[in-house]
C-alpha cells in the first residue's frame, strides 16, 4: 500500500471529542464516528499551502469548489449535478435541520427508519415536528425495510418528509436500486418529500455499490434533497464543510432562507480547501482506505466468531461502524456499554441512542483505527465477554 494506515498517531491532548472527552488515559474510544487515520497527503499539502498564506479572513466559495463536487459525483457515482443545485453549509447535521425546516411546518410528522443516527431525532424535534418511526426488520445478519409499515405511515396526511439514511448508520446497509426506487414510489404516492443523508456514501465495502438517491430517476431527483460531505470518508469533520443538493429552485430558495435564519451560511476556509483537494486528488487514498477498513471489519467479525460467539456481528455493507447484537447478555445496550467501560476500558456506542426499542440489544463499534489498536480493543472486549460468561450480567 502507498499509505500507512497502521501508524499510531497520538490524539490525546488535541481537544479531540473522541479521545479527550474522557479523562481516563487507559480508556480506548471506539464510539464517535471519526477515524484515527491522518488525512490524505493531498489534503495536508493543500491545507499547508493555505496556512502558509498566514491570513485567514472571511472566505467565499470559488467556482473550483463546485467543479470539484460535480466532477467527483459524475466520475465516482455517475450522477450529473448542476452547479446551481449545490448549497454549501457547515455540516450535514445543520444541513438536515435546515432541510426539515424548509419542507415542514411545526406539528408536521417526519418519518425515519430506526435504528438510525441519533441527530435525526434531535433535528426533527428542534423543528417542532413529530417523529414517526418505521422500524427496520432484522434478518439473519442484516436488516430489511418493512414496506407495508412504511406505506401505512407515509399515507398519514400529516406526514410531510421521509429522512433516509443512505448508507444506513448504524444498520450498515447500502440500499439497492430496487429498495430506493420503491421507497420513492411510496413517498410520491402520498406527496411526501425525501431528505437523503448520504454522508457515508464513499465508505462502501467491496461487493456493494452506493447509489445516490437522486441519481436513480427524474422522479427521485425532483422529489428529494441530498446531503453529503467529504468529512467522514476523508476524516475532516472538524473542518466543517457540507453540501445540500436540490434540483427544485423553489425548494432551494426555502433552504437558503432556512440557512440564513439559522445563521449557518458561512463555512470554514480550510473546509473549502480540503474538499477540493479530497475530490480532485484523494481517490487513490480513499481506495486504499476502503481496503484497510474492510480488512478491519473482517478481523473484527472473525475475532467475534472465534472468541465471542454469543455476540453477533451484523453484515457491514457500508460505513466503518459495525452493529453488534449483544442480546445474549441479558443487559440493555446502556448497561452493556457502561459495564464494558468500567471493566475493560473500552468505550463503544449504546444502540439505544439510535432508537430506544430498536437499539436496546445492540452496540456500535468504530473500527476506523490502526489494526494494532483494533486488536487491543477486541482483546479487552474478550476479557469482558469471559467475565459475563462466568458471572452473568451482574458483575
Amino acid at each position: 500500500m502507498n499509505y500507512n494506515f497502521d501508524k499510531l498517531t497520538e490524539r490525546r491532548g488535541s481537544n479531540s471529542v473522541k479521545w479527550d472527552e474522557c479523562n481516563d488515559p487507559e480508556t480506548i474510544p471506539a464510539w464517535v464516528a471519526d477515524m484515527d487515520f491522518e488525512a490524505a497527503p493531498c489534503i495536508m499539502e493543500a491545507l499547508q499551502k493555505r496556512v502558509d498564506h498566514r491570513i485567514f479572513g472571511y472566505t467565499f466559495v470559488p467556482d473550483s469548489y463546485y467543479k470539484a463536487i460535480t466532477d467527483w459525483f459524475s466520475r465516482k457515482h455517475d450522477w450529473d449535478i448542476c452547479r446551481d443545485w449545490i448549497t454549501y453549509t457547515s455540516g450535514v447535521v445543520p444541513a438536515l435541520s435546515v432541510s426539515i425546516k424548509a419542507l415542514t411546518q411545526p406539528g408536521d410528522k417526519v418519518l425515519i427508519q430506526t435504528p438510525v443516527y441519533d441527530c435525526f431525532f434531535s433535528s426533527i424535534r428542534n423543528n417542532d415536528c413529530e417523529i414517526v418511526e418505521s422500524p427496520l426488520v432484522r434478518t439473519a445478519d442484516s436488516y430489511a425495510i418493512d414496506f407495508d409499515d412504511m406505506e401505512r405511515k407515509v399515507s398519514d396526511p400529516a406526514l410531510k418528509v421521509f429522512v433516509l439514511c443512505n448508507p444506513h448508520n448504524p444498520a450498515g446497509r447500502v440500499w439497492t436500486r430496487e429498495e430506493l426506487t420503491r421507497m420513492n414510489d411510496i413517498c410520491m404516492r402520498h406527496g411526501v418529500r425525501v431528505i437523503s443523508d448520504e454522508i457515508h456514501c464513499e465508505l462502501v465495502m467491496p461487493g456493494h455499490t452506493f447509489l445516490p438517491f437522486a441519481s436513480l430517476s427524474d422522479d427521485c431527483q425532483n422529489n428529494s434533497i441530498t446531503l453529503n460531505s467529504p468529512s467522514k470518508a476523508f476524516n475532516i469533520a472538524g473542518l466543517q464543510i457540507a453540501n445540500i443538493i436540490c434540483k427544485d429552485p423553489e425548494t432551494r430558495q426555502r433552504i437558503n432562507r432556512a440557512i440564513n435564519i439559522n445563521e449557518v451560511c458561512d463555512v470554514n476556509a480550510f473546509g473549502v480547501t480540503a474538499l477540493q483537494a479530497a475530490y480532485n486528488e484523494g481517490e487513490d487514498w480513499l481506495d486504499e482506505l476502503i481496503t484497510y477498513l474492510h480488512d478491519n471489519y473482517c478481523t473484527l467479525r472473525d475475532f467475534f466468531t472465534t472468541h465471542m460467539p454469543e455476540w453477533k456481528v451484523l453484515r457491514l455493507e457500508g460505513t466503518y461502524l459495525p452493529w453488534v447484537d449483544i442480546s445474549s447478555t441479558g443487559l440493555t445496550a446502556d448497561e452493556f456499554t457502561e459495564q464494558l467501560l468500567n471493566v475493560s476500558k473500552v468505550r463503544v456506542n449504546s444502540g439505544m441512542m439510535y432508537g430506544q426499542a430498536t437499539g436496546k440489544d445492540y452496540i456500535r463499534i468504530n473500527i476506523a483505527c490502526p489494526r494494532a489498536r483494533l486488536m487491543e480493543i477486541l482483546k479487552r472486549m474478550e476479557t469482558f465477554y469471559k467475565q459475563i460468561e462466568k458471572n452473568g450480567k451482574d458483575l
